[in-house]
């Protein structure tokens, strides 16, 4: 499906890559579709802190490490994080309810330029796959 030109394109660059936010993340976003690979809900996730939605990324966080609550600035905040891309290097199945992503997010922040590398372990449970923690270069996990 084209994206027509008054559709913003997706924060998480798209997958199929350059598609419409609401033909990638917005779905998942607003509960109307499940993540079906933990790269989907990576990407998601990735928006979702674009926009500064706490409640998808608490509801997709693995309950066993799943924080009480979550801060973030809210999207162009003058001082705040502001996500500037992503980069996925990898997405692997090591069994058909364990994955991993590997992953480069850029954002700004009290402008200044950083890149935060992680790679996130996802389990998948009753049909929907959940972010369970990350190992990170050059920032917080999450």
């Amino acid at each position: 499906m084209k994206k027509k030109p008054t559709d913003p394109a997706c924060p998480c660059g798209g997958l199929p890559p350059g598609a419409a936010y609401r033909q990638c993340c917005q779905p998942y976003l607003e509960g109307t579709a499940v993540a079906p690979d933990a790269e989907r809900l990576m990407r998601s996730r990735y928006t979702a802190f674009t926009l500064a939605n706490t409640a998808y990324l608490l509801s997709t966080w693995h309950s066993s490490t799943r924080p009480e609550d979550l801060a973030l600035d809210p999207p162009n905040a003058p001082h705040g994080t502001r996500w500037l891309g992503l980069t996925v290097h990898c997405h692997e199945r090591s069994d058909a309810n364990h994955a991993i992503v590997e992953f480069t997010a850029r954002f700004r922040e009290a402008g200044k330029a950083q890149r935060m590398h992680e790679t996130s372990r996802f389990i998948q449970e009753g049909g929907q796959w959940f972010y369970v923690d990350g190992k990170v270069e050059g920032g917080a996990a999450g």
